[in-house]
């Protein structure tokens, strides 16, 4: 149960947040500050990608996937550190030699304005699935905490989100990222600590999910769990979902990070290229550490716990459950549970604010990236097709009202959505942004004048198709595949100008 020590903790956390955000943003004045800053150190670097990368799929997503597929769900988080490695080592310089502040400006430089306006619409959609996720994932916390209705927590979240980014930019989410990188390694390290002692370890945690499973049958039954072997397939083996398709998903999130304007405007927001490749490397090193905590986290539960859904299929079969399991609404409370029901009070208010302040400044990043696609991209080359030079709003409003319209619509989407797996929604996002704009982007920055205009632009719409369709036919392997390997073949065929 939530006590008022547990809203203590929350409260204090996240207005410690709001204040970062809010004395980093009175330094800000302009569009340019708000959108890549441009002295940021290494330490700031790293709290900007660490803030946007360790939102809610990260963290109470890989619990949730934990809880149904075991240590699988740790290639979320080492897909994304290895992401962030790629980006500091080999993009950092290029991106930042290149003079642009978008990754589709890039595309627009080789290859012209019709390529940047059809990347940035395949660009923003992916991008978008990212928001709606971090919406469920607040939302989610904040109906298991406070027992709101669903569209009040939605309500909630998408305005707290607003208020971190719209006053600070990428000053606001590199500052809040540093002291978010500071209270969630103590959430995870606390909470991965805790698990392996109450559980007895590996073995402990092993063993009570064999229970769980093994003496009740009709829970085995609901989710295709034949015997111990299956059991300890889904649970033990970090390819639970299938080889291609888990290795998919890793791809998806390391290509996604180097194809996304988020965690590119991070790079550019460094003092030198020196501090971006610094900061990068030091997000790669802190990511497989948090996802490593909440895969044990969802494990533990997995164990202990069964969901309402469950319970009910249970008993229209007409059998009791066995003693001693707890029940949650759903998947998705995996992590919150864990912290309310199995650390002190003080402790888990603490680590309950961490946890929303996470995905809340994950949001915040994320919208500020599709802000700035939106205003630089789309609506630039809206007012340079009608021959408009001047906005009644200056660059800076303009940016902000985004924020709130993609927001409003991410809450919206977030409602119609619910139930879904937030990871999954994580691959299918940055799977997305890779096969729009990595090969357009790759190729723009290290083999200029070599390829067709005309074939870079048809790539990007026929590559998001074919990774659309291979999901919706739920083609062999991830989707992932299907999209890169049809945007690369129209590519190269033919490859000389």
């Amino acid at each position: 149960m939530v006590s008022i020590v547990h809203i203590a903790g929350i409260v204090l956390t996240v207005t410690l947040l709001l204040a970062v955000s809010w004395l980093s943003g009175r330094k800000v004045k302009d569009a340019q500050s708000f959108t890549t800053g441009g002295n940021s150190g290494s330490w700031m670097v790293c709290g900007a990608l660490l803030g946007t990368l360790a939102g809610g799929q990260s963290t109470i997503g890989t619990a949730q996937l934990a809880f149904c597929y075991g240590v699988s769900a740790w290639w979320f988080t080492i897909g994304a550190g290895l992401g962030s490695l790629i980006l500091g080592l080999l993009y950092a310089g290029p991106l930042r030699r290149s003079g642009c502040s978008t990754l589709l400006e890039v595309v627009s430089r080789e290859y012209g304005h019709k390529a940047e306006t059809v990347g940035s619409i395949l660009f923003l959609i992916g991008i978008f699935i990212s928001i709606v996720s971090q919406v469920l994932s607040s939302s989610a916390m904040i109906t298991s905490l406070f027992g709101i209705h669903l569209i009040w927590a939605s309500v909630v979240s998408a305005v707290l989100i607003m208020l971190l980014v719209l006053f600070g930019g990428i000053r606001s989410a590199g500052a809040s990222g540093i002291v978010k990188l500071v209270l969630l390694y103590i959430s995870s390290v606390v909470a991965g600590v805790v698990v392996w002692h109450i559980a007895g370890g590996w073995t402990g945690l092993r063993e009570s999910i064999d229970h769980v499973y093994m003496d009740t049958p009709q829970l085995a039954g609901l989710n295709n769990l034949t015997d111990i072997e299956s059991i300890h397939h889904r649970y033990g083996s970090p390819f639970a979902r299938g080889f291609f398709k888990d290795m998919g998903g890793c791809l998806s999130l390391i290509l996604g990070v180097v194809s996304t304007q988020t965690y590119a405007q991070c790079i550019w927001s460094a003092a030198s290229t020196r501090k971006a490749r610094r900061g990068a490397v030091l997000c790669s090193l802190f990511m497989p550490i948090i996802g490593a905590a909440c895969t044990l986290v969802g494990l533990y539960m997995r164990g202990h716990y069964i969901t309402s859904s469950e319970l009910a299929g249970i008993q229209q079969m007409g059998e009791k459950v066995p003693a001693g399991l707890g029940v949650i609404d759903g998947t998705a409370l995996a992590f919150p549970t864990f912290v309310l029901e199995h650390l002190p009070a003080w402790l888990g208010g603490l680590l309950l604010g961490t946890m929303l302040i996470n995905i809340l400044g994950c949001g915040s990043g994320l919208s500020l990236g599709a802000s700035t696609i939106l205003v630089r991209d789309v609506y630039g080359n809206l007012k340079r097709r009608l021959g408009m030079k001047d906005s009644p709003l200056s660059p800076l409003t303009q940016t902000r009202l985004s924020i709130v319209g993609i927001l409003m619509m991410a809450f919206i989407v977030a409602i119609l959505f619910n139930g879904s797996f937030i990871n999954d929604l994580g691959f299918l996002s940055l799977g997305l942004r890779a096969v729009a704009i990595l090969f357009p982007l790759s190729f723009a920055l290290w083999c200029p004048g070599r390829f067709q205009a005309r074939r870079v632009l048809l790539s990007m719409p026929i590559g998001v198709a074919a990774m659309l369709l291979a999901n919706a036919l739920s083609l062999p392997g991830d989707a992932v595949y299907y999209g890169l390997g049809a945007s690369l073949l129209t590519i190269l065929f033919p490859t000389k100008r």
